[in-house]
């Protein structure tokens, strides 16, 4: 019995590892913080925003950002 719980464990593990996540970035990393001591929010959530666009926290407040652009090839 213990064999099969295990066996739907890892069976379940690797289902859930596959599954798409709807976008492959993330929120870029915020270094520097606002002066503001409770800067205003454009949204809270990523469904409030465009399809395209994340809710991200921003120097500034939470806004919906659009994909940072690929860093660009080098050509040695």
């Amino acid at each position: 019995m213990k064999s099969v719980a295990a066996l739907l464990l890892v069976g379940m593990l690797l289902l859930w590892t596959e599954l798409p996540t709807g976008s492959a970035w993330s929120c870029p990393h915020v270094r520097v913080t606002c002066a503001i001591p409770n800067p205003p929010n454009q949204c809270y959530t990523h469904r409030e925003c465009p399809r395209s666009k994340k809710c991200c926290q921003t120097f500034c407040g939470r806004r919906c950002i659009s994909r940072p652009p690929p860093l660009p090839a080098s050509y040695g």
